[in-house]
């Protein structure tokens, strides 16, 4: 247990510098980049993925299920384009994203690696568990998002694969509520733009309603 203890005490640290990290930049948020759709035409290797991502269980979990306590996301049955997109801003500094930035900079990391993770993690099973929040303004949460977020995230929180939209349903409430405060100040880096224009508008009140929402969304079937 002591081992355990030390591992969560140093992802929270490491969590922590993350945030205060993205509190302390913002960045112009740009459209898909040739290096993007350079990664898109790979063809991806569930198998060697799954070895490549042997090294990132220890924060996202063996079965990328995420880590609710510490808002790490759910990655397993992601859409590939989308994990796709997000690790290469990432690695080119057009997403904040502190701790991943210099694992996805070491040399044994190519765009041919990101191609066969995200082919992998898109064929996981999603886990039936996770955060759902409070539950508090589900009414209110779902009035919010089916007319703010539906359109570009599905009705179902299922996304859009082709536009880069990624799945909600299934993912941690600690991680949505997170994520769309970051988009709504304008410290993620890479959000999209009509969507930033949406969140503004937002008070706390209705990320938690929302978030709280798209996290008692049942992922679809695979």
């Amino acid at each position: 247990m002591r081992g355990n203890t030390k591992i969560l005490l140093i992802l929270s640290t490491v969590v922590s510098l993350w945030a205060a990290t993205a509190r302390a930049q913002t960045q112009v948020a740009v459209e898909t980049s040739g290096d993007v759709k350079a990664v898109l035409e790979l063809k991806g290797d569930p198998e060697r993925g799954k070895a490549e991502f042997r090294d990132c269980g220890g924060c996202h979990r063996k079965n990328a299920s995420g880590r609710a306590n510490l808002a790490i996301p759910r990655l397993s049955g992601q859409h590939a384009s989308v994990i796709i997109k997000q690790i290469v801003d990432i690695r080119a500094g057009r997403r904040i994203n502190t701790p991943m930035k210099p694992i996805l900079d070491a040399p044994i990391m190519t765009p041919q690696s990101f191609a066969d993770i995200a082919s992998y993690l898109e064929g996981l099973p999603i886990p039936a568990t996770k955060d759902n929040g409070e539950g508090n303004d589900l009414e209110r949460g779902k009035a919010l998002y089916n007319t703010n977020c539906a359109a570009c995230h599905g009705s179902n929180g299922e996304g859009r694969a082709d536009s880069f939209f990624p799945m909600l349903a299934g993912q941690h409430y600690s991680y949505l509520l997170r994520e769309l405060g970051f988009v709504r100040e304008g410290f993620r880096g890479n959000s999209n733009p009509a969507m930033a224009a949406i969140l503004a508008s937002f008070s706390q009140e209705d990320l938690q309603a929302v978030a709280g929402y798209i996290a008692h969304l049942p992922p679809p079937e695979k």
